[in-house]
């Protein structure tokens, strides 16, 4: 048995919350390279953020050690995310494996993300081999998700495996079947180096770590290397593989998972997707690049104190080292300053960038309404793409809005589809189509728009379901529509950090719920504070909060009424006074709040 025959690269795929990472767990106990005392809940989710949460947001690469049958095999597992707003994390492992483990949630049944991962390992001709996890919980039903993967898949009852990962029962025969069934690397060693940068992290001493896939040739420590998209070269100094801490090599060969640490310090050099051949002799096509994934979401991230700005840049170069996905341009707004425009998978993404951003890089942020991507036909028949509403041109200017839509599907039992279909109405969706997934489940096909459904249409549709629908969406393309800005003033003063962009029909009904969060969250001040919410010159919703009172006459005892008008006048021009010149303290959690609406 030669070196590559020995070598497994898979990962694991499935929704979210049916047990990968405490899978992981279990095959980290089994290999013979890991102390079991070492090894906690969730162990390859090194982040506090994944841990808080209990759920994936990295995918982690991780090399064990199993004897079969007197031969040690080498395995190579990578944990993947399974919300749909970290997709692009299970795309870019699936390019570096052999073989996949589909995991599905025996009480819960076969999702909206366990069909869309299933076609994604189909398209990159992965071998899959179906799990049922947790079949030990009282509400597990085998028979049923046999039946799902059977009449949706296509998966005979003996090709799947039935185990539960928190108590370890049918591990071990999981990773016999990796050993059998999954195929081993090609051997092509004696070809030209061609490696897949798969993912990278910046380190603060050793610069950017790049990890990569090995598929021909061989990496050593001293190379000279060639990044082909980015055509830059670059000196090996590190070779090693994950543990899952770092352990130093000499090379990794063909079919090998590790990573390479070259001394390069800027992280805009580097294209996760690229692929690394040798300098002095490069391979002649290189790997197909990853297929760039549109950001859905857009808004604005801005430091609560202007003096933060070049952290904040930093902080975001090194951030998209780890996570390509999502993309920034410098903006500038009068009232917060200098900040970016940043674009976003999902609502998940957003919150969990700017969470990494704050606790990894010690940053307070202000983030604007988010907004997606419009689409603006002006008079003189040029297009615009607008993310920001005070980039929106004036309407004269407009000859037609253009606005993104997206084919939803939505997996639900049978009781939950009138619910849904409501919901799905409000939110301006035409329902397309309905398949029958096994006896009692349901796949909704909707089209609607984007804008629709980035807040909080997963919470409601959670919510409507009581926890059983799954969701999961792809983007059809643009459609027109009505768009109008809506503009918040503070004592008739526009504040751009919370101006909209919504459809015309819901225009009233966003701004006064805008506006009465408002009035909620902002604290009295010394004086009077109008809200107000606009489209153009026309108010469209208003709120007030009243001033902090002070009893200026408490010391007349006495004396004619006239004493006391003059002291009650004298504060009420002072208080306009304050109304025209001072500023309206806004909460950093009035922005959050605003956000969710």
């Amino acid at each position: 048995m030669s070196r590559f025959d020995i070598i497994r690269n898979f990962c694991i795929i499935a929704h979210i919350d049916h047990g990968k990472s405490t899978l992981a767990d279990r095959f980290l106990e089994q290999s013979s390279l890991f102390d079991a005392r070492k090894i906690s809940e969730q162990t390859l989710d090194s982040m506090e953020l994944e841990k808080e949460r209990g759920i994936t947001i990295k995918a982690k690469a991780v090399r064990l050690s199993y004897k079969y049958q007197g031969q040690d095999y080498v395995l190579n597992l990578i944990d993947t995310p399974g919300h749909v707003d970290f997709a692009y994390e299970v795309e870019k492992s699936l390019k570096a494996c052999e073989g996949a483990l589909l995991l599905v949630d025996a009480s819960q049944g076969i999702e909206a993300q366990t069909v869309a991962n299933f076609h994604l390992a189909l398209n990159n001709n992965l071998y899959i081999i179906p799990v049922i996890n947790k079949v030990d919980l009282p509400g597990a039903d085998i028979e049923r998700t046999l039946g799902q993967l059977e009449d949706i898949f296509g998966f005979k009852e003996k090709e799947v495996s039935s185990i539960s990962a928190k108590e370890g029962l049918g591990v071990a025969a999981v990773l016999e079947r990796i050993i059998k069934e999954i195929p081993s690397p090609p051997d092509n060693h004696n070809k030209t180096l061609k490696a897949v940068l798969f993912d990278s992290m910046y380190d603060s001493y050793k610069g950017v770590i790049l990890f990569l896939r090995v598929f021909d040739g061989k990496l050593s420590l001293g190379d000279m290397i060639l990044l082909m998209y980015q055509k830059k070269n670059y000196k090996v100094e590190e070779v090693g593989v994950f543990l899952p801490h770092a352990e130093r090599g000499e090379s990794l060969s063909c079919g090998e998972v590790g990573y390479i640490c070259c001394n390069i310090k800027n992280p805009e050099e580097i294209d996760v997707g690229d692929t690394i051949t040798l300098t002095k002799q490069p391979t002649e096509i290189p790997l197909p690049s990853y297929t760039k994934m549109s950001p859905m979401v857009f808004c604005g991230i801005f430091p609560s104190a202007p003096k933060d700005h070049p952290l904040l840049r930093e902080a975001i170069e090194k951030l998209r080292l780890s996570d390509p996905s999502f993309v920034y341009e410098p903006d500038n707004l009068g009232s917060l300053g200098y900040g970016y425009r940043c674009g976003f998978l999902g609502l998940l993404h957003m919150e969990i960038v700017q969470e990494r951003l704050e606790r990894e890089h010690g940053l307070d942020l202000i983030l604007t309404a988010p907004n997606v991507k419009y689409k603006i036909l002006d008079k003189q028949n040029q297009t615009i793409f607008v993310e920001s509403p005070h980039k929106l041109p004036d309407l004269s200017n407009i000859e037609k809005m253009y606005e993104p839509f997206v084919q939803a599907s939505i997996v639900t039992p049978q009781e939950g589809m009138d619910p849904i279909c409501e919901l799905a109405k409000s939110r301006r969706g035409q329902f397309i189509k309905m398949d029958y997934l096994g006896k009692d489940r349901l796949n909704l096909i909707f089209e609607l728009p984007l804008s629709e459904i980035v807040a909080d249409f997963y919470d409601k549709l959670k919510s409507v379901s009581r926890g059983y629908a799954s969701f999961d969406y792809e983007l059809l393309g643009y459609r027109e529509t009505e768009i109008v800005k809506v503009d918040i003033f503070f004592n008739k003063k526009p504040v751009e950090a919370f101006s909209l962009l919504v459809h015309k029909d819901k225009a009233q009904i966003k701004a006064r719920a805008v506006v009465s969060k408002l009035k909620e969250l902002i604290p009295r001040q010394m004086f009077e504070v109008s809200i107000q919410a606009g489209i153009g010159a026309r108010i469209i919703a208003a709120e007030k909060i009243g001033p902090m009172k002070k009893n200026v006459t408490a010391k007349c005892y006495g004396g004619d009424i006239s004493r006391k008008r003059k002291l009650w006048e004298k504060q009420k021009k002072g208080k306009k006074k304050m109304k025209q010149l001072g500023n309206v303290t806004v909460p950093q959690e009035a922005f959050l709040q605003v956000l969710k609406i």
